[in-house]
């Protein structure tokens, strides 16, 4: 290390002077990720297709779970190799540096995307050196707070982690109202690019005070002697069967930035006078954590101390069945929505208010816990290992995302017929007989694709099953737009009353919302839940009253970025006097599990998990290694 910079703290009762730049540090990079984490979802279900200069397929909703949920596993992964950079290599400052740079140039290309090239290759390598950046920083910045602090200082250290703490939640409560926003009314553009202004920002910011921080150095190969003894083994062993249910709990916690955002967009979300957008409403999670850590500490642990020790793994334990509570409630509002009901957003609010104290009882006494267990000379790597929890909770949710999936059949012919054809006739053509099932083109199971410069922009089917899908369509149609505009009415259409298709199997009607519907039926193969299903959905979009303005709304454009865009790229949508309503045609597609089904699964996991970790609790010996 060069000798312009100290690698010893100084010896003084006063606060270290890179502290400030830490602080700041932190609350503009929170910032950052917390605004890119915001809007990922809904951007790959309702921007992405739209990026380029040509339309392409939407993603669904499952589909963007997977991601979604795949993409946060893998930053809380990469933490264990910037452990590994900094403790044996660089050391934490050139680490936090050198993958800070990797951080901006992730939110330089998802800013882009659309610019030039395809969108979808530019969300990959943009989420991949995100992952890579905001990873690896992970578990140096927390650890380069206590190198700051000598003995002279050391009991300014709780303070600092609590300032460090609300630094965090600062930022990302902010971020989580202002990039739905600009998304909304600005675009993709704008919305990741000022979270990568933010990080760029917080890199200069970290850079300023660089003569200010003590820089302690790489340990070397003394860092793998640690790792390995028999104490760092024992640790390790003993705090694995923890993680696992951690684990667990992150695999539910999560799905507040993926599946809840989906059942935000069916509810009511007109609350204190304002119309929100359904990813803000995760901004009441920051704002939770402020009030609740005061809270906990000297109200709600205390109450309960007097009835029972409160020990970390007992607080773990209410946590998790704190979870199964939450999840439970999300499950009762689902079954509303999947009625045709459409609830207030304040019984989504109550279930955050629930899922946050757990968030309290696990996250931050699982952290505590786990340095306390952690040997003296192993505590940052702890702190990675602590992360991967997050990882496997994240890989599984996309795992049971991606096994719910059922193909879809005219992507999948599509994408056999682009193999097959000179690429130019499929930029010109206008449309495409698909073989279907029997593949064979000119029977009664063929696709009909609707092309776009060489995309697919939708599909429909050969008569007659075109014809008795749109028979069933209409007859749902009309008895929406007589009751109310809303599907929540139309409860009475029954197989009976919808037909069949051409292989005899019935036209089956399901609610997914107040304005939306499915029709579907088992298609050519009579099989249920499989790639050639044929159906369609149809959403209804009524002419409302001006929504209520909120505070940034004094600033925004007339039209939404989406309007503009589909207008740009002549997506349009049929229309029906005062109502709209769009007819989606599919060959599979779907989900094997969705609405209330899906959350009533995570629900009675979670919930049977909370019970086998009783047992787990009692048998636990926790043996402490703390600094004296």
């Amino acid at each position: 290390m060069s000798k312009t910079y100290r690698d010893v703290p100084l010896d003084s009762p006063l606060m270290p002077p890179g502290i400030p730049y830490i602080i700041g540090n932190e609350a503009a990079e929170r910032f950052s990720f917390y605004g890119m984490r915001t809007i990922l979802f809904v951007f790959m279900t309702k921007y992405l297709w739209l990026m380029d200069q040509r339309a392409g397929t939407a993603m669904t909703d499952a589909a963007a779970t997977e991601h979604y949920h795949s993409f946060v596993a893998w930053v809380y992964f990469t933490p264990l190799f910037g452990a590994l950079l900094s403790d044996v290599f660089l050391g934490k400052y050139r680490t936090i540096i050198l993958l800070s740079i990797v951080y901006c140039l992730g939110h330089a290309a998802l800013a882009c995307m659309g610019v030039a090239g395809n969108s979808p290759y530019f969300l990959f390598a943009g989420l991949l050196m995100i992952c890579i950046g905001s990873g690896g920083i992970k578990p140096c910045v927390s650890a380069h707070v206590g190198d700051q602090f000598g003995a002279g200082n050391f009991h300014l250290l709780t303070k600092i982690y609590n300032w460090f703490y609300f630094s965090i939640n600062f930022g990302s409560f902010f971020s989580t109202l202002l990039t739905p926003w600009l998304l909304e009314w600005y675009g993709p553009h704008v919305a990741f690019g000022v979270p990568g202004v933010l990080m760029a920002i917080a890199t200069f910011m970290f850079w300023l005070g660089r003569k200010k921080f003590i820089h302690v150095p790489a340990g070397g190969l003394k860092f793998f002697k640690e790792l390995f003894s028999k104490d760092g083994l024992m640790a390790l062993i003993k705090l694995i069967p923890l993680y696992l249910f951690i684990a667990l709990f992150w695999a539910l916690y999560d799905q507040t930035g993926s599946s809840w955002i989906m059942q935000a967009e069916k509810m009511n979300l007109h609350f204190m006078g304002i119309d929100w957008l359904e990813s803000q409403v995760q901004a009441v999670n920051p704002i939770l954590i402020l009030l609740y850590i005061p809270l906990f500490t000297f109200l709600v642990y205390p109450l309960i101390h007097r009835f029972f020790p409160l020990t970390p793994l007992r607080k773990i334990g209410i946590g998790l069945f704190l979870v199964a509570l939450a999840f439970g409630l999300i499950t009762l509002i689902q079954s509303w929505i999947d009625a045709g009901d459409r609830p207030s957003i304040v019984w989504q609010l109550l279930a955050y208010a629930i899922i946050t104290a757990a968030e309290i009882m696990i996250s931050i006494v699982g952290l505590e816990f786990s340095y306390t267990q952690a040997p003296k000379n192993m505590k940052s790597m702890i702190m990675a290992l602590y992360l991967l929890a997050v990882f496997v909770g994240n890989i599984f949710t996309a795992k049971i995302n991606h096994f719910i999936q059922i193909p879809s059949s005219s992507i999948e012919q599509f994408t056999q017929l682009k193999k097959s054809q000179d690429p130019q006739w499929v930029n010109d053509a206008k449309n495409a007989i698909l073989p279907g099932y029997d593949q064979v083109t000119g029977t009664e199971d063929d696709l009909i694709a609707r092309l776009d410069k060489g995309s697919l922009k939708s599909i429909e089917f050969a008569d007659p099953a075109q014809d008795s899908l749109e028979r069933a369509a209409k007859q749902v149609i009309d008895a929406a737009l007589k009751n109310s505009n809303t599907f929540s009415s139309v409860t009475s259409m029954t197989p009976v009353m919808l037909g069949k298709d051409p292989w005899g199997n019935p036209i089956q009607y399901k609610i997914t919302s107040q304005s939306s519907c499915r029709l579907t039926s088992a298609g050519p193969d009579r099989i249920s839940d499989t790639q050639w299903d044929m159906g369609v959905t149809i959403k209804l979009s009524q002419s409302s009253s001006e929504k209520v303005a909120s505070w940034f709304d004094r600033f925004r454009p007339k039209d939404t970025w989406l309007d503009n865009r589909s207008a740009t790229l002549g997506v349009k949508k049929a229309e029906n006097k005062n109502t709209s309503y769009e007819k989606e045609y599919f060959s599979g597609g779907q989900t094997q599990l969705e609405g209330t089904a899906y959350f009533r699964f995570f629900t009675i996991l979670m919930l049977v998990a909370a019970v086998i970790y009783i047992p787990f609790a009692i048998i636990c010996r926790p043996k402490s290694h703390l600094h004296h």
